[in-house]
């Protein structure tokens, strides 16, 4: 980095948190500092610069290119082994006056955050380690930062199987962390495993002196050993590892005996790819734990399969378990727990409760007591129906919340047939009826089986959002069934028996259309302090249904059809919900009526969540980033500067 960049992110640290006169105390702004906006990932902003009045007024303010796109082969170590890079997933933070963002391709940028204009870039070069394989191009969704007590500063990124301590001003490696500046993830795993079948895309956790992080591995990995799931804390200074947490308990450690026949010692995944959350005051870190292998079929690890599918509670400076809830158990239907669980503190029949609140796949929103994990209300044990593949057993009852009620769909019924024609809604009905359907926790079969909600969810990783002030609760949902079919397993691909039938998997008619009703996204407001819906609106458009030819002079009403994608809300102090829910638009709604109040073009989907923060010049920013493969940027919004006041008037009213 030149000299005079540096001197200028210097000034931009040091001059932020400079005293405004003697004896006084450091000017503080909202910002951005973690990626769900805090530790208890609730995606909110009290900052009101922008409100309900005036947000209609929103307009770019300024945009960052990342300059990414597809590189082709030779690549080393894997000859020709093309990369490219998928959405653009990243929420940036903002700590001390300068914004920090991972591309997709795990570079890390400082920024400007009144202009956008990069003080420094640090490139990992994870790109020539080859393609990742996980089916999405790179992807990569945030950094997390570190204040040592001499006022330095680090960001932490996590790149496949490294974590790598950069220089905050400076943006190169730490020399004192690890070897050069990085660490290896995968150094103490339960066993050997390939590094190139090992993701990172989701930001550490910063607590104390700790970086605190999961792992990822590909669903379509199915092979005994593959990559176990675990939770690391490494210290922050020196690498070394401060404590591990096996996700599938091996012998004398709880939870071991619901694997049977010694799955444990060979099945993987099971991990926590997702973002996590923390109780600061009380150090508690909770877990969202993902599946285990394979997603939907079970017969190599028949029994619950503890921790899969289940909210973890842990102590974070020890690592131990302090308790959890299994969400889904022997999961059959890829309903990973994969949304950072959200902190707030409610108010129920009178009792102030500590609680944690779990966005699911299953279109359930699971609320619970964050230190003792009592559920906040009734959680029952309700029987599902049984599977027939040969092998499999699924499990005889399954958790239904009895409050709040489902945020999505939890079945598939010819009532929820496509129906804008009396035509499409014929051919739809064919296709479903090739199928089985039914309740949520039918078993995927070897004829087929209609899941509602799908793959997708119900919530998916951009999670919710949480207002503080009122305890209401924003939940991005997907209304997309899946198709589960199992067939005889590829032994080039699959180990075992059984796998999913990949090549049956989509439920779209022959034109593209899906075979279902809008809306095909949805927010919905859940009041936590009584458990009820205070409103579900449409999330988004979907331009490929609205301008699809085969609906050409159709009425399809005004209002939006809804979007699906994983992206989730966030929520400000202004009364304003913002999200694009996956959508090429940037909405804000009325956070108390869902009413619409203002969508902005971005030229392109956006799969991330957005954020807010006060700039050093006082500005209100919402930045989102757009793009998927090419042309991924970050967009800035903000309102217009104000007029100055007429000569001899007060001054105008600050933004500030």
């Amino acid at each position: 980095m030149g000299s005079m960049r540096r001197i200028a992110l210097l000034a931009l640290c040091l001059g932020f948190a400079a005293a405004a006169s003697p004896g006084q105390e450091p000017e503080t702004r909202a910002e951005w500092p973690f990626w769900g906006a805090d530790q208890a990932s609730t995606h909110y902003s009290p900052l009101d610069q922008i409100d309900r009045d005036n947000v209609a007024e929103l307009r770019p303010a300024w945009e960052w290119d990342t300059g990414e796109g597809p590189i082709s082969g030779p690549r080393l170590p894997v000859p020709r082994n093309p990369v490219r890079p998928g959405s653009f997933e990243n929420t940036p933070i903002v700590q001390g006056g300068v914004m920090y963002v991972s591309t997709s391709y795990n570079r890390v940028a400082a920024l400007d955050p009144d202009t956008g204009e990069p003080l420094w870039i640090y490139d990992p070069r994870t790109i020539e380690w080859g393609q990742v394989p996980n089916g999405t191009g790179f992807v990569h969704r945030g950094v997390a930062f570190w204040q040592g007590d001499d006022g330095s500063g680090r960001v932490f990124l996590n790149s496949r199987w490294r974590l790598i301590s950069v220089d905050a001003v400076t943006g190169e490696p730490d020399p004192t962390f690890g070897s050069g500046g990085e660490i290896d993830l995968t150094a103490q795993l339960l066993w050997p495993i390939n590094r190139l079948h090992y993701t990172q895309t989701s930001p550490p956790v910063v607590f104390e002196d700790l970086v605190i992080l999961g792992n990822g591995v590909w669903d379509g990995f199915v092979y005994e050993r593959d990559p176990p799931g675990n939770v690391q804390a490494f210290d922050a200074r020196t690498g070394e590892l401060a404590w591990n947490f096996n996700l599938i308990p091996q012998p004398g450690e709880f939870g071991n005996d619901t694997w049977e026949n010694d799955s444990w010692s060979r099945v993987g995944h099971t991990n926590v790819w997702a973002p996590m959350s923390l109780d600061e005051e009380r150090g508690l870190l909770y877990l969202p734990v993902g599946t285990p292998s394979s997603d939907y079929y079970g017969g190599g690890r028949l029994g619950d399969n503890l921790f899969a599918e289940s909210v973890v509670c842990l102590d974070a400076r020890t690592g131990e378990r302090v308790w959890h809830f299994q969400t889904v158990r022997h999961g059959l239907w890829d309903y990973d727990l994969l949304a950072a669980p959200t902190l707030l503190d409610i108010t129920v029949e009178g009792r102030e409760i500590p609680a944690v609140a779990v966005a699911a796949k299953t279109g359930f929103l699971y609320v619970f007591d964050r230190v003792t994990g009592e559920p906040v209300w009734p959680i029952e044990d309700r029987e599902v129906p049984p599977s027939d593949v040969p092998g499999e057993r699924a499990a005889a009852t399954q958790p239904f919340p009895t409050r709040p009620a489902a945020f999505a769909r939890q079945e598939f019924t010819e009532d929820d047939v496509i129906a804008f024609t009396p035509e499409l809604r014929e051919e739809a009905l064919a296709l479903v009826r090739q199928y089985r359907s039914g309740p949520m926790f039918t078993p995927p079969s070897i004829e087929g089986t209609i899941a509602n909600p799908g793959i997708l969810g119900g919530a998916n990783w951009g999670g919710a959002a949480a207002d503080p002030e009122t305890g209401i609760v924003y939940v991005k949902a997907n209304e997309f069934p899946s198709l589960l079919a199992i067939t005889d397993a590829d032994p080039e691909r699959v180990e075992g028996l059984y796998g999913l039938d990949r090549g049956r998997r989509s439920l779209n008619l022959p034109n593209g259309l899906p075979i279902n009703k809008p809306p095909y996204g949805t927010i919905t407001a859940v009041d936590l302090n009584t458990g009820e819906h205070v409103f579900q609106v449409p999330a988004g458009n979907n331009p490929l249904v609205r301008n699809h030819p085969a609906l050409e002079g159709v009425d399809l009403g005004a209002e939006r059809l809804g979007v699906v994608g994983a992206p989730g809300p966030m929520v400000t102090g202004g009364g304003l919900v913002f999200f694009t829910g996956g959508a090429d638009h940037l909405f804000a709604i009325d956070k108390a009526t869902g009413e619409e109040l203002w969508a902005h073009p971005l030229g392109a989907s956006s799969y991330a969540n957005p954020m807010t923060y006060e700039s050093p010049s006082g500005v209100q920013f919402v930045v989102v980033a757009v793009g998927r493969g090419e042309g991924n940027k970050l967009v800035a919004f903000s309102l217009p500067p104000e007029e100055p006041a007429p000569r001899g008037g007060t001054d105008a009213r600050s933004r500030r």
